[in-house]
């Protein structure tokens, strides 16, 4: 039985997941993301697939992150009809960005033809909030650590793999028993509300992303970098502000503040969460408690909210999050995208960036072609929604509250495979830092490396 798989994304870029398995005749999707950043990469999003959509038997999902899920809604407007499988907390991430990300198309299609700035006419979404909501529907949620039969012999199993909420490590049994392992991203051991990742010891194939593939985490505890920037615009008078991923990041974020409060160590200071998609978020975050580690089983035994910190209020409004731009400091913004690539962290950028008093704070991966990348290499001015801003506030970024583990982080996990894969796939990375981890493999584990091009389709015969 000839056995396939084609890199449909996440090759040579951090963007747009998708692996087209092919057993035999049956063809399974393995996540189905969204190509952002750069132009480029945004137009493969309208690229035909190399296959029709409904020719997929079924989608398999590792995480909620729209880099993985949020082409969903495109497949099933094209013909896909079958089932979505993912762990629950995936599903109730998933049912609730999809939609976000279906509005989000919308209104960025009435703002390219309201402009004038688009060479269709008129200009239309690659899907809207009902596509997305259809997509939802497919959903199948299966718990961790539970076989699930596709038939003919395949099995899909889910394990913990420590990035946000739900996030896991897809292991497929191909019905002559070889084990092809697709990495989804990985996290980083003793973070805060979730669980660590599961050490996996058997693949024949393994896929195993690289974000982070050429570069350490720094040391320094993220609660210690919060608190420096808290302390700063307290002593300013500036507002902290936050380019944040409603989903994981947010939460980090917000369970560090509580715990500098509930410790002592920083004074309750305002803070607005100016998302709706991070306030539901932050919900399944508190509710899901089959994905929480030690520390945050214990305080909701005790019946307290681990996300909660004194003085934050939740903006779900437009009128409210507009108000915010006129808030004198200090206090904090926390709002979403955290690549500042859209939503409303562009219009408090483009209020706070001129006025040196406050601190854009980034708290993850920029990738190339962003706003956010663009702010943290210092460039000036930058522009955002058609106007051009002088930066004057302090740019800042913390490297430690990555949900991504660092290289050595992803060598101490692929440690912990007893004997090498016949074949390890470097994905989901930027081209430097995915030959700096094959590099390292290759000279500090040995094993058969390979850094697939996008659309490459490889024979595991």
């Amino acid at each position: 039985m000839k056995v396939t798989i084609q890199f449909l994304g996440a090759a040579g870029t951090v963007t747009g997941s998708k692996y087209l398995l092919s057993v035999g005749r049956r063809k399974f999707l393995i996540d189905c993301g969204l190509f952002q950043g750069p132009d480029e990469l945004k137009e493969r999003n309208w690229q035909r697939l190399p296959i029709d959509a409904n020719e997929i038997e079924k989608v398999i999902l590792t995480h909620a992150h729209i880099d993985h899920i949020g082409y969903l809604p495109k497949l099933h407007k094209d013909g896909f009809s079958g089932p979505v499988l993912c762990t629950p907390g995936t599903a109730e991430i998933t049912r609730l960005s999809l939609p976000d990300s279906g509005r989000l198309q919308e209104e960025y299609a009435d703002y390219v033809n309201k402009k004038n700035l688009t060479k269709h006419r008129p200009a239309l979404p690659l899907y809207d909030e009902r596509d997305a909501e259809a997509a939802g529907r497919l959903l199948e949620a299966h718990g961790y650590d539970k076989e699930i039969s596709l038939g003919g012999g395949c099995i899909v199993r889910f394990r913990r793999a420590g990035h946000i909420l739900g996030s896991a490590f897809v292991e497929f049994f191909l019905p002559d028993g070889r084990l092809i392992v697709f990495g989804g991203d990985l996290g980083r051991p003793n973070q805060p509300i979730i669980r660590d990742p599961e050490i996996l010891t058997h693949a024949d194939y393994l896929l195993v992303e690289s974000t982070y593939g050429d570069r350490v985490h720094p040391a320094d505890p993220p609660q210690q970098a919060i608190l420096r920037m808290v302390k700063q615009v307290c002593e300013s008078g500036g507002m902290l502000v936050i380019p944040s991923f409603a989903i994981g990041r947010t939460q980090d974020v917000l369970y560090y503040l509580r715990d500098l409060e509930s410790h002592g160590e920083c004074e309750p200071i305002p803070v607005w969460v100016d998302s709706p998609m991070a306030i539901d978020a932050t919900s399944i975050y508190v509710r899901n408690q089959d994905d929480h580690d030690l520390d945050m089983e214990a305080l909701v035994d005790e019946g307290r909210n681990p996300l909660r910190a004194a003085n934050v209020t939740f903006v779900r409004g437009r009128d409210q999050s507009k108000a915010l731009n006129k808030r004198p400091g200090p206090g904090i913004i926390i709002s979403s995208s955290g690549m500042a690539s859209g939503g409303r962290i562009t219009h408090h950028l483009l209020s706070r960036l001129p006025d040196q008093r406050n601190v854009i704070l980034f708290v993850g991966f920029q990738a190339e072609g962003t706003l956010g990348r663009e702010l943290v290499e210092g460039r000036s001015p930058v522009t955002i929604l058609g106007e051009e801003v002088e930066v004057k506030a302090r740019v800042e970024m913390i490297a430690s509250l990555s949900a991504h583990a660092d290289s050595n982080e992803i060598m101490d996990w692929l440690s912990g495979f007893q004997s090498p894969p016949k074949r390890t796939f470097i994905v989901h990375g930027e081209p430097h830092a995915s030959e700096a981890l094959q590099s390292r493999i290759e000279r500090e584990l040995a094993w058969n490396t390979t850094i697939p091009e996008y659309g490459e389709r490889v024979d595991l015969n």
